[in-house]
């Protein structure tokens, strides 16, 4: 298990590693931060933005449980406020994943030992009332909470095409829904059009 000493010494390691490599690196980042994407994510330990290979600078973040956009939610509202004034992102992304530890909560009975959760994941069990039938049919608990999962990014997407901060950005906002398989590695993306199989990764094009 991780610990912190761990993880300062593992800091020093990759700090020097960078270094070596390229001197001038972390001066270069000192000096500004110009991400194009904000990434609502959750708070999960296995779905960090660096399975995006994202470098440091890259991409601004806001993690929450189950990855929620709630008008009400200060911190989100204030992440989101600052992307798209500020930095003006050109790319919002709602990244979900299966096996998500929320979203299974909302299809069980609400611990009492959680009422913090509980109310969090409020919006997930009226979501998955909502598609009673779709679910139902589905053969087991995982993959009633897999596709919950997915039908949890795309009310998260159509809450951040309401808002407000959206709608009055500076500069057009695309907003993009995307699930992460656990079992795979792989990032789907749940409202654009995939990638082709044999697309490129090194290409320009690939912010797109």
């Amino acid at each position: 298990m991780t610990s912190p000493k761990h993880m300062l010494v593992e800091n020093l390691a990759w700090s020097d590693e960078i270094i070596t490599r390229d001197p001038a690196y972390f001066r270069r980042l000192a000096g500004n931060q110009q991400p194009n994407v904000l990434w609502i994510g959750c708070s999960d330990s296995r779905v960090p933005e660096a399975i995006t290979r994202a470098k440091p600078g890259e991409i601004f973040v806001h993690r929450n449980i189950a990855n929620l956009v709630a008008d009400n939610d200060e911190s989100l509202s204030s992440v989101l406020e600052y992307a798209v004034t500020v930095l003006q992102v050109e790319h919002v992304i709602v990244c979900g994943h299966h096996c998500c530890g929320g979203v299974q909560a909302a299809l069980r009975p609400p611990a009492p030992e959680l009422p913090n959760v509980n109310r969090r994941i409020g919006g997930i069990r009226r979501l998955c009332a909502l598609h009673t039938a779709e679910l139902r049919e589905l053969p087991s608990f995982e993959a009633r909470a897999d596709r919950l999962a997915e039908l949890n990014v795309l009310a998260q997407v159509q809450a951040l095409q309401a808002m407000s901060l959206i709608q009055r950005a500076p500069r057009p906002v695309r907003i993009h829904g995307w699930i992460f398989s656990m079992h795979e590695g792989r990032l789907k993306t749940l409202t654009d059009t995939p990638w082709p199989a044999n697309y490129d990764t090194n290409a320009e094009t690939a912010a797109g």
